[in-house]
């Protein structure tokens, strides 16, 4: 086991890395920008090191700042947490060059699996069900249109290093095909520096399900059962649960297994998330995440398992110790982004001083947050600083639970999504389970203002 790891984050996923060094007797270093001095992390690290500016780019984005601090603090290894670095694989390579280890996968299986058209060619090689679409990039718009006269319209056009959304273009009529493969390849371009594109055919009214993995430095790959994240607003996700309602016993064992053997297949080696879109009973591979996810939460609530140890005692050289058919999941869970939004002004981001902030607390309620009362949410990164989970026997107690807890939290200073996240726990479509990952851009409208 190491002796000393450098947490290269911030925020609620610092803090969190943060409990779990502790917990395994590990030292903890924090690193800070100059607008997070006084930030929840680094007064829970037992180190802590300032690297400038408040933009990320000159501070958490900065490998030669990280590095340096790694080798004055002198630690065993990094972990990167979640955004920023995590996915970065030339981070990852210079990491495995160094004296220090890398808290997360090999640099190279993270390059093939962050070109979308590569990590379709793996998963095919896995028998992994893909959406029908091209494995190679296109070469012009001429391959777009012959895509879509043998598919039909709708069609998207995918960025080949992209997601979250970016790079990505419906395209609804053979007119538009030229201008959106300008735009598609223009934004892979400035967002994820790969102009390549790829082609697949547009699923209408998909539901975005998600498989936790767990893999080692010895050949043994676990999953950890499915998360639903289909509630997200412009591809970006505001709440998750687990298990997922819309999956029968038969094909939840079946997409499972095919997370499992598509990324085992890729040589995937720590924690990873392979993503699914699920359609008329039918899933398809959409892309991998190869860093901890943010909603790991209730998988480690319906589990059991600490994930983040797992990164840890995985990248110190540990075998998994637990078999496949020892992970049950033994209740339901979700997670409530809460976000420092305004829910009535199109999610506007609203920093501010939380001048109070008191979460919901009792039975089957867990807390992840980066912020106590009186601390300020910083407008320099991501808007989230808080996610509030719950635990209980079934999915319907979930929502009552969750309804209690949200309603039971008290923060002021700031306005937050706590108020979309009532909205939707009421709703008759999420309620009935009939909603897919166009519900909220489509059918949510919230009524009343922030105040």
């Amino acid at each position: 086991m190491f002796d000393k790891i450098l947490v290269a984050n911030r925020g609620e996923i610092a803090v969190r890395v943060i409990q779990a060094c502790k917990e395994l007797g590990v030292q903890a270093v924090a690193v800070y920008s100059d607008a997070d001095e006084d930030a929840k992390h680094v007064r829970h690290a037992d180190e802590s090191y300032n690297i400038g500016s408040p933009i990320a780019a000159k501070s958490y984005l900065d490998q030669e700042k990280l590095l340096d601090v790694a080798r004055e603090a002198g630690v065993d290894a990094i972990h990167p947490g979640y955004g920023f670095l995590a996915e970065n694989a030339r981070f990852a390579e210079r990491i495995e060059a160094s004296e220090f280890e890398w808290i997360g996968p090999p640099s190279d299986v993270m390059r093939a699996l962050g070109e979308k058209t590569g990590a379709r060619r793996i998963m095919q090689e896995a028998n992994v069900p893909i959406v029908p679409g091209t494995t190679e990039p296109a070469t012009g718009p001429a391959d777009v249109r012959a895509f879509a006269d043998e598919h039909g319209y709708p069609v998207a056009i995918k960025a080949d290093g992209g997601g979250g959304g970016r790079g990505l273009k419906v395209v609804e009529r053979a007119e538009d095909v030229e201008e959106l493969f300008k735009n598609a390849k223009r934004e892979g371009e400035a967002y994820f520096d790969n102009a390549d594109v790829y082609v697949e055919r547009f699923l209408e009214n998909p539901r975005h399900i998600e498989v936790q993995v767990l893999a080692d430095h010895h050949g043994t790959v676990r999953h950890l059962w499915e998360r639903d994240c289909s509630i997200q607003r412009r591809q970006q996700k505001l709440i998750e649960e687990t298990p997922s309602p819309s999956l029968t016993p038969e094909v939840r064992s079946e997409l499972c297994e095919a997370a499992r053997r598509g990324v085992e297949e890729a040589g995937y080696v720590n924690a990873g998330t392979v993503e699914f879109l699920y359609e008329d009973g039918e899933f398809y591979f959409l892309e991998v995440n190869t860093r901890i996810q943010v909603e790991h939460t209730i998988t480690e609530a319906v589990t059991g398992i600490d994930l983040v140890k797992w990164q840890i005692r995985i990248a110190s050289g540990e075998s998994i110790s637990f078999e496949q058919d020892e992970v049950t999941q033994s209740q339901a869970a979700m997670e409530f982004r809460i976000n420092a939004e305004d829910p009535f002004s199109d999610f506007a981001p609203m920093p501010g001083t939380l001048d109070i902030y008191r979460p919901p607390r009792g039975i089957g309620v867990r807390i992840d947050d980066g912020v106590d009362e009186g601390d300020g949410i910083a407008p320099f990164y991501d808007s989230m600083f808080a996610k509030f989970v719950v635990i209980a026997e079934t999915r319907d107690e979930v929502v009552k639970r969750g309804l209690r807890a949200l309603d039971e939290a008290d923060i002021q200073g700031i306005p937050t999504t706590i108020p979309f996240h009532q909205h939707v726990l009421t709703d008759d479509v999420f309620l009935s389970n009939e909603h897919t990952t166009k519900y909220v851009d489509e059918q949510v409208t919230l009524e009343g203002d922030s105040a």
